[in-house]
């Protein structure tokens, strides 16, 4: 005796509700992304075998450019207000002197402790100035600090 089949329903999912979903994700992700200001100086790093991490909050970055010139970036944007002045909140770095380079260190670190110094130089920048910013650091008492390289491909 043949059995009589059932007529299948179909179903229909709505992607109302996921469509939705997806571009309140995609408009909460480009409200609140944060974009890297851009440099003051072009550097272009030395490369070297390292592959250590630089830490992601309280650096304290030294930029030495191909010309010598040195730059501070602190990285919090309400360290910067207190250490330079308003109009300085949202650049990058701020151009420092060699002769105000150990005053600033010195308040930086009252300011926040828990900075770590980081050196990143040009790998054309002269020797020069970058030993001029070391002896300021070993002057200051900072003597543990990272120097940032491009990771060298083989």
């Amino acid at each position: 005796m043949p059995k009589i089949k059932k007529s299948r329903i179909a179903i229909k999912i709505d992607m109302t509700p996921m469509v939705d979903v997806a571009f309140l994700l995609l408009t909460f992700f480009m409200l609140t992304t944060q974009f890297r200001p851009t440099e003051e100086v072009e550097i272009d790093l030395p490369l070297s075998h390292s592959e250590i991490k630089l830490p992601e909050s309280d650096v304290m970055i030294l930029t030495i450019s191909k010309d010598g010139r040195i730059f501070l970036n602190l990285g919090s944007q309400n360290l910067k207000t207190r250490l330079f002045g308003e109009e300085f909140k949202n650049r990058a770095s701020v151009e420092v002197e060699q002769k105000n380079l150990a005053d600033l260190l010195i308040q930086a670190r009252i300011l926040n402790p828990k900075l770590r110094t980081v050196v990143k130089g040009d790998k054309i920048a002269p020797y020069g100035a970058v030993e001029d910013v070391m002896d300021v650091l070993q002057k200051t008492k900072i003597t543990r600090f990272n120097l940032v390289t491009d990771l060298e491909k083989s």
